[in-house]
């Protein structure tokens, strides 16, 4: 089912366009936030719970939020602008675009959050974890940077570990049920997580490091 548009989505993105990045007249993404010297990225930030939050508690890191879906990204940019959350900056467009357009090795950390398994074997290169994907994120993490990565979808997650190991990335904090795990201190739900945990399902976590 689509979702439907929110009502003055456009005029209410234009309203935040502060906090938005957007591409020059070149194509190029110029902006002096991108300079920071720590800089984390989540992509498919949905609503911006998890994005806002560990913002909030990390005021010395720089947070780029990644959305497709414009009509999602409202909800996200709205919360970050009412409550005055300097240090994230927004851009809707996908994985693959932002890859292409951010530095060599200028991101620290990457969040996956609850990203859509495409379960379906032919859709396999879809995933954003599949290898093709992890590739280029190596070209944009920092030496010893890390994806960190949540699901609740234990084959994608089982797949997701595989192509993490084929790519070279160290895996630690591995758990299938984060929230029962030693983990679960310093955790910060999005807004999925908090569905999914509510009704007992456990959730997948692990940390991919470049060595």
């Amino acid at each position: 089912m689509r979702m439907r548009k929110k009502k003055h989505a456009d005029e209410r993105i234009e309203a935040c366009s502060d906090i938005l990045l957007k591409l020059d007249e070149n194509g190029e993404l110029a902006d002096e936030f991108l300079s920071q010297d720590k800089i984390h990225m989540e992509i498919g930030c949905g609503k911006g719970t998890f994005i806002c939050e560990t913002a909030k508690a990390n005021p010395d890191i720089s947070y780029i939020a990644v959305e497709k879906i414009s009509n999602v990204m409202v909800s996200a940019l709205e919360r970050a602008k009412s409550e005055n959350i300097e240090n994230i900056r927004f851009i809707i467009t996908d994985a693959a675009k932002i890859c292409e357009k951010l530095k060599e090795h200028s991101v620290e950390r990457l969040y996956l959050n609850f990203s859509d398994p495409w379960p379906k074997k032919g859709y396999a290169k879809r995933r954003l974890t599949h290898r093709g994907f992890l590739q280029m994120y190596k070209r944009i993490l920092k030496p010893g940077g890390a994806i960190f990565f949540k699901t609740d979808n234990r084959p994608l997650f089982d797949f997701s570990l595989e192509e993490f190991a084929a790519e070279g990335f160290k895996l630690e904090a591995v758990t299938n049920d984060l929230h029962s795990s030693e983990y679960a201190k310093d955790n910060i739900m999005t807004e999925y997580e908090t569905n999914f945990s509510s009704m007992g399902i456990p959730i997948n976590r692990v940390e991919a490091y470049l060595e």
